[in-house]
């Protein structure tokens, strides 16, 4: 199995090219199935759960050509998919290729709402907590679907297409947003979503099903409505820039210390990041090009954060953010109120000499003045890139194991970091 190997202590200076939103990314691949025409993606990233939704997509009968590079392109750009559903020949999605993905288990939403029927297994992914699909079911529920549970599979009928319904939500869901976008593109009647998701995720999905001719209003928002028509056709969209791994590398980079743009960067879908990040001493630059990172001889300031839905501080940054505060000066406060269990990499932190203390959902942080390279091990996609960042900053030589996390989200990590200095390599098998 592959693992990186970093050694710690160079400063980062250069441009990080920012890849397509994986988050984006595979909902709009998986809503390619709601039409019998091509949908176009651009700007979609090179990562193990794109290539897995592939192999799903694949299963249902849908065929997917990456289009070729083009003249002028540069190797960090996103790849073009086409993405043809014309003939769904197989409902039923298996239990072996499900579980290595939660979010394949959205598939259900578009094959119940055109074929009016699904099996679907029930999801996997990262170890992150319970993370159930009652939300996502409940939704299809109101929309008319039959929904049975039988041999840990989700199976789905619809024999009279799905009908507009009041959807309303118990908490925020970005997952369940999807799903009930998605289905109600293609049911009779009007359907109101409440407490929606905002994420801009949501927004992206939102924009590319009106290209196909959905009539959906007030994606962004905690109420989204949705027009249903009869059916989708083709289009053409390109996936928005990752967020997360926007935040990622601004975290990077106010740690290890130097001066980074981050190319295609855009700083309205990560405000909330960047506003702590400046808290924290890093200098944040809007320009043209997208977001210049600097930290120049400042000391890292500790902060108090909590997670939460978009527009707040995404969860899906917090295990980097604390990678950044066991060098500040001081205590920090970190409280996660999205996933249960988002705090496995604490005990891997510590392998750094990191000093973390839990008292339920809050961690609290005692920077210290150095870090230590260790053998570290990866426990989900967010967490294993916050040992990356720890390392970048640590003394001597860290080794990542189990990076298949990595691969899932991030693309070319140890290329783009490499390009600015890091001294980091992948050592294969």
């Amino acid at each position: 199995m592959d693992r990186i190997r970093i050694v710690g202590g160079n400063k980062l200076n250069g441009t990080i090219p920012i890849s397509g939103a994986k988050n984006a990314a595979l909902p709009l691949m998986i809503a390619a199935l709601l039409t019998d025409q091509t949908l176009i993606l651009d700007n979609v990233p090179r990562l193990a759960d794109v290539a897995l939704l592939q192999r799903i997509l694949g299963n249902h009968g849908v065929d997917i050509m990456a289009v070729g590079k083009r003249p002028g392109d540069t190797e960090y750009q996103g790849q073009t998919l086409q993405i043809s559903a014309a003939n769904i020949i197989d409902t039923v999605a298996p239990y072996e290729l499900v579980s290595k993905m939660r979010a394949s288990f959205w598939v259900i939403a578009p094959l119940v709402a055109r074929m009016k029927q699904a099996k679907v297994s029930l999801p996997g992914g990262c170890a992150i907590g319970t993370r159930p699909v009652d939300l996502l079911i409940m939704a299809l529920e109101k929309l008319g679907a039959d929904i049975t549970i039988d041999g840990g599979y989700a199976v789905a009928r619809a024999p009279d297409g799905l009908k507009g319904a009041e959807i309303d939500f118990s908490k925020v869901t970005v997952g369940g947003t999807h799903v009930a976008m998605m289905a109600a593109a293609l049911a009779k009647g009007t359907t109101v979503i409440t407490t929606a998701a905002c994420e801009p995720e949501v927004v992206d999905v939102a924009d590319c099903l009106n290209k196909m001719g959905a009539r959906i209003s007030g994606a962004g928002t905690t109420r989204i409505v949705i027009e249903g028509v009869e059916k989708l056709g083709g289009g053409r969209h390109s996936v928005l820039p990752d967020r997360i791994e926007t935040g990622t590398y601004a975290m990077a980079v106010a740690m290890a210390g130097g001066d980074v743009q981050l190319q295609g960067a855009r700083p309205e879908l990560l405000q909330a990041a960047l506003d702590v990040l400046v808290q924290a001493g890093a200098t944040i630059t809007q320009n043209n090009e997208g977001i210049r990172v600097q930290r120049n001889g400042a000391g890292i300031n500790p902060v108090q954060v909590t997670t939460s839905p978009f527009p707040g501080f995404p969860t899906d940054l917090q295990a980097q953010l604390m990678a950044l505060m066991t060098r500040a000066s001081g205590s920090s406060h970190i409280t996660e109120t999205i996933f249960e269990n988002r705090f496995m990499h604490v005990q891997e932190l510590a392998r750094f000499g990191a000093k973390i203390t839990l008292d339920g959902e809050t961690a609290t942080i005692e920077g210290s003045p150095t870090l230590r390279g260790a053998p570290v091990m990866a426990t989900d996609l967010r967490a294993s890139v916050s040992l990356v960042i720890a390392a970048l900053a640590a003394e001597g030589e860290t080794m990542v194991n189990r990076i298949y996390h990595l691969d899932r989200g991030f693309e070319r990590l140890e290329e783009k970091l490499s390009a600015c200095g890091a001294q980091i390599e992948r050592i294969s098998g």
